[in-house]
């Protein structure tokens, strides 16, 4: 297996953390990793401020400087890189993303991700124009002009592009349909922060329709749809109303959060099924399916919302 590009975090520092210790600083706000090997990082050279390579743990930060943490080359974990095009013109791709398969570099994916893929067949890559978690699958649509982008970007933005998702929630004793209006924000973690239901965060709405109860033992199959596009929105709202995805090995019931997970973990069942959306230079409706994994689909023939 081969080794990546290594990649460059980088930050400015805020107020916050003037005064600090450069080491201080990483074991507080990365605590991913442990104060040692924070420490080993540093003195090993891999940490620039302003463009200059410290090795003192105990350099003091100061508000405004620039942060950089030159991670090594390394490998990275396999991901499927199956992504059959559903559709393709001049201005638009929209692709079948897998479960599995990161959009874009984090953590520890660099170039096993969508956006690497894209690199490798485009040389001029389109653009993703919204995100699907890493677990995933189903409808990725791209724009492959700045006319495109900057027009399906805005309907994004002014709700005028319709997502269905598919999803397997567990238990059965939710209402036929019922809507989801927890907001959604950043809330602490040990990798720094993540998204979760926290009162003080942006409005989200997720409509909910059961489609089959007992789709497995345990579990029903539901059809999701979602007005506002906040991060991993569909699996913090069903966890907060009590029926978390199957699987989820991050959020819970009542939507308490495993410390011991993070985002990107896959184990959970949630599908792209559907989007709807007006094309950017023709005007015309497009609506573009993809076909759900064997375990959401419905076979009492229900297609939901």
């Amino acid at each position: 297996m081969a080794l990546n590009q290594g990649w460059i975090y980088s930050e400015q520092i805020s107020q916050n953390g003037n005064g600090i210790t450069i080491l201080n600083y990483y074991a507080t706000h990365y605590a991913h990793s442990s104060r040692q090997e924070w420490s080993d990082r540093i003195q090993s050279g891999l940490i620039s401020v302003n463009a200059n390579v410290i090795t003192d743990c105990d350099t003091l930060l100061k508000s405004g400087q620039h942060l950089a943490y030159h991670r090594p080359p390394w490998i990275e974990p396999d991901v499927p890189v199956d992504l059959p095009i559903l559709h393709e013109d001049a201005e638009l791709l929209i692709l079948h993303k897998p479960s599995g398969l990161p959009v874009l570099p984090g953590g520890g994916f660099l170039e096993n991700t969508l956006w690497g893929w894209l690199r490798i067949h485009y040389s001029d890559p389109p653009s993703p124009l919204h995100r699907l978690g890493r677990g995933t699958s189903g409808v990725m649509l791209l724009a492959k002009t700045e006319t495109a982008k900057s027009k399906l970007s805005r309907d994004f933005r002014n709700g005028e592009i319709h997502k269905l998702y598919r999803a397997l929630a567990t238990g059965n004793e939710m209402p036929d349909r019922f809507t989801i209006t927890q907001p959604i924000g950043k809330v602490p973690h040990p990798i720094g922060y993540l998204y979760a239901a926290t009162a003080t965060g942006k409005s989200a709405i997720s409509h909910c329709q059961v489609l089959q109860r007992d789709r497995i033992p345990g579990a029903s199959l539901l059809a999701v749809t979602i007005p506002t596009g906040r991060p991993h929105q569909i699996r913090i709202h069903l966890a907060t109303a009590g029926y978390p995805l199957w699987g989820d090995p991050l959020y819970g019931v009542g939507g308490a959060i495993d410390e011991n997970s993070v985002p990107g973990d896959c184990g959970y069942f949630l599908h792209a099924h559907q989007i709807q959306f007006t094309h950017p230079t023709t005007g015309d409706l497009q609506r573009i399916t993809a076909e759900p994994p064997a375990r959401l689909t419905c076979s009492n023939g229900e297609g939901g919302i």
